[in-house]
C-alpha cells in the first residue's frame, strides 16, 4: 500500500471543489466501459479482479490481493483488490470505499449484446453497469485522484473493490471483517447505486444513511405419505407448506422511522415428486426484510406464533438458510444524520452540484449492511442512478458516475484534510 505520490504535482490543494475538477469525464467513463465489457458474474470474477489490480498498480498505487475463500458450502477461492493512501496523523480517521466487483448472471433477454457498454442519450448499457460497475469506476478514479493531487490527508483512505456481493453470502465484504482489515476503519462510503433502490422517490444527488436488514427462512414442513388415489389417508406436505407460506405474510412486521416496514416474501416452495403418492416433505424459502429491533429472535417466534395458530397437520421446523458463520446475516443499521462522514459528503455534494443532497435509505441488502451492522461503522451509500438493475436493458447514467466520483473525492478531502 502507498503513501502519496512524491512527484505530486505543485497545484496540491485542500479545496473540495479542485480535487473534483481533478476527474475528467471522458477518462471516467471509458474505464466505465472498461469494466461493463468484462463478464463478471459472482463466483466468476477473475477477469475483472486482475483489470482492477493491473489498473491500480499502472498508477503506482500498491494494490494488493486479498484472499477471499470460503470452503464448507460453496468453496469459492478468490480476491479482492485493496490499496491505502496513508494519511499523515496515525490519530485520525481511516475511511473506507468500498465497491464490488461482481453482477448477477446474464440475463437471456437482452436483445443486445449484453457486455456491450453502448452509449445512447447519456446512459451506459450494459449487465452491471449501474449494479455497481458505475460505482467502482466512481471510487477507482476518486481514490486515483486523491493519491495524483499530492495532498496531505490527515487520515487514511482504504479502496477495497470486493467480490461476491451478488452471490448469497457477501463473501468478499466478509473476508475483510473476518480478517480484522475493518478494524481500523472508522467510516465507510458504498457506491451502490442508490436512488433506484431507496424507501422513498428521490433523485440524485443523494445520500442513503441507512438500510433494512434480512432473513431468509428455511422451513421444513413434514407430512405423511399415503397413495395419491386416497389423499385423505395421508398428510399432504406441499398443501401444508402453502397455507403456511399465504400465512408468513400476514406477520406483523416492524416498523422503523427511518428505515419504513418490514416485509415477508415466499419465495420458493420445494416438494413432492413421486408420480402418485401423497408428499410427506417440503421445503419454504422466505424473504424477512427487517428494520433496526427486529432480532433473530423476535423474526424466529414470529414464524412460530404463525404455526401455533395454523395447527396445521404436519410437523414445521423452523430455522434459518446455512450460512459460513452465524454473524454472517444482512443486520438493519442506520447512520445519524450529524455523524461526520455525512457532514463531508454534504459538503462533497454542495462543492461538485451546488445542491444541498437528498436524505434517503436503502430499502434491501448489500455490503453496506456488513459494515453499517457487523462493523459498527457509520457507512454512507452515494451512488449513479439507472434502471432496469439485474435485468435485460440495464443503464446507468454516465454523468451521475462522474458527479459520484467527485462527490466521493470531495468528501474524502472534506473529512480528512
Amino acid at each position: 500500500m502507498t503513501d502519496a505520490p512524491a512527484d505530486a504535482p505543485d497545484t496540491a490543494t485542500t479545496d473540495p471543489d479542485a480535487i473534483a475538477e481533478r476527474i475528467d469525464h471522458d477518462e471516467t467513463i471509458e474505464l466505465l466501459q472498461e469494466l461493463v465489457r468484462i463478464r463478471s458474474p459472482y463466483f466468476e470474477e477473475e477477469a475483472i479482479t486482475e483489470f482492477v489490480y493491473d489498473w491500480l498498480d499502472e498508477r503506482e498505487l500498491d494494490p494488493e490481493y486479498h484472499a477471499v475463500s470460503e470452503p464448507d458450502i460453496t468453496g469459492f477461492e478468490g480476491n479482492n483488490v485493496l490499496a491505502r493512501l496513508t494519511g499523515t496523523d496515525p490519530d485520525a480517521p481511516t475511511l473506507l470505499l468500498n465497491a464490488h466487483m461482481d453482477t448477477v448472471e446474464l440475463v437471456e433477454a437482452w436483445e443486445e449484446d449484453p457486455l456491450s457498454g453502448r452509449i445512447e442519450d447519456g446512459k451506459l448499457y450494459g449487465q452491471g453497469a449501474c449494479d455497481m460497475k458505475g460505482g467502482l469506476a466512481g471510487i477507482m478514479v476518486a481514490f486515483d485522484a486523491l493519491a495524483a493531487a499530492g495532498i496531505d490527508l490527515a487520515g487514511d483512505v482504504l479502496f477495497t473493490a470486493v467480490v461476491d456481493e451478488e452471490g448469497p453470502y457477501g463473501l468478499g465484504a466478509n473476508q475483510l471483517i473476518r480478517d480484522s482489515v475493518t478494524d481500523d476503519c472508522d467510516a465507510a462510503i458504498v457506491t451502490e447505486p442508490g436512488p433506484i433502490l431507496a424507501q422513498r422517490d428521490i433523485e440524485n444527488p443523494a445520500l442513503l444513511l441507512g438500510a433494512r436488514g434480512r432473513f431468509l427462512y428455511d422451513i421444513t414442513v413434514t407430512g405423511e405419505a399415503a397413495h395419491g388415489s386416497q389423499p385423505h389417508k395421508g398428510t399432504n406436505a406441499v398443501v401444508d407448506a402453502g397455507r403456511l407460506a399465504d400465512a408468513l405474510t400476514g406477520i406483523e412486521v416492524g416498523s422503523h422511522e427511518q428505515l419504513g416496514d418490514g416485509s415477508v416474501c415466499p419465495l420458493k416452495i420445494e416438494g413432492g415428486g413421486e408420480t402418485l403418492s401423497v408428499p410427506e416433505a417440503c421445503r419454504l424459502l422466505v424473504d424477512r426484510h427487517v428494520v433496526v429491533g427486529e432480532t433473530e429472535d423476535v423474526v424466529r417466534a414470529d414464524a412460530e406464533a404463525v404455526v401455533a395458530d395454523l395447527n396445521l397437520d404436519s410437523g414445521v421446523e423452523i430455522d434459518f438458510r446455512e450460512a459460513p458463520a452465524p454473524d454472517v446475516r444482512y443486520g438493519p443499521y442506520v447512520t445519524d444524520a450529524d455523524d461526520p462522514l455525512v457532514g463531508a459528503l454534504r459538503a462533497g455534494v454542495e462543492a461538485v452540484t451546488g445542491d444541498d443532497p437528498a436524505i434517503g435509505y436503502f430499502s434491501s441488502v448489500g455490503d453496506f449492511n456488513y459494515f453499517g451492522h457487523r462493523a459498527g461503522l457509520p457507512t454512507v451509500i452515494v451512488g449513479p442512478d439507472g434502471a432496469n438493475i439485474h435485468g435485460a436493458g440495464e443503464f446507468v447514467h454516465t454523468d451521475e458516475v462522474v458527479g459520484v466520483a467527485r462527490i466521493v473525492a470531495a468528501g474524502c478531502v472534506a473529512l480528512l484534510a
